[in-house]
């Protein structure tokens, strides 16, 4: 079953408990979906929502993967599909997709670490006019050593760097803080880009 509007409702709702500070900026989300858009679609070009994966190993590294299209360090993410059943679901597919990682990883939290809204430029070789990304971005934790297998179309390289190279700075904020709890670890129930740009 396709990711459906009130699913989106929810996570918000849930995370803005969570952050209640960011409710004005993720108020454009709910308008869009008041106004009856399918923010799931990439072709909804008023805004549509993407899913992130920010992996973690036990050295307190993060995965940055180098993406073909528009040669820059991020972590693995991406559009939704009409397959994917949530978004948190959504994100490990990508993950998977794009670094062939699928045993011994968790989702740290149930909700996102962060949602950010940024604006995507025009893209005149895919028809795509400028329009806005809600990227949901979710938490990961890798146990042991995993080999990593690139989606070669789409990544040319991948590497682990310190989380403090994350370039978002409230999303390296909050992977910091997840970092300095006992022991980061798997949230109930199964596991299920545009990322977060690197240096």
């Amino acid at each position: 079953m396709p990711i459906t509007a009130d699913h989106i409702r929810t996570t918000l709702a849930e995370y803005a408990d969570t952050h209640p500070e960011e409710k004005s900026a993720l108020a454009v989300v709910h308008e869009l979906i008041d106004q009856g858009a399918d923010v799931t679609s990439r072709n909804e070009f008023r805004g549509h929502a993407t899913a992130g994966a920010v992996v973690v190993n036990g050295e307190g590294q993060a995965l940055f993967i180098r993406h073909v299209a528009l040669g820059k360090w991020l972590t693995p993410g991406g559009h939704l599909e009409p397959e994917d059943a949530d978004l948190l679901g959504a994100a490990l597919r990508e993950l998977i997709e794009e670094t062939g990682i699928t045993l011994s990883v968790s989702p740290v939290h149930a909700i996102p670490v962060h949602i950010d809204v940024h604006p995507i430029p025009a893209n005149e070789s895919k028809g795509e006019p400028a329009h806005q990304h809600f990227d949901f971005r979710y938490l990961f934790f890798l146990e042991g050593d995993q080999e990593v297998t690139l989606q070669e179309e789409e990544v040319s390289g991948y590497a682990w760097r310190s989380v403090d190279t994350i370039a978002d700075e409230t999303l390296r904020a909050r992977v910091l803080a997840s970092l300095r709890r006992p022991c980061p670890g798997p949230v109930p129930g199964p596991a299920s880009g545009e990322a977060i740009s690197g240096p």
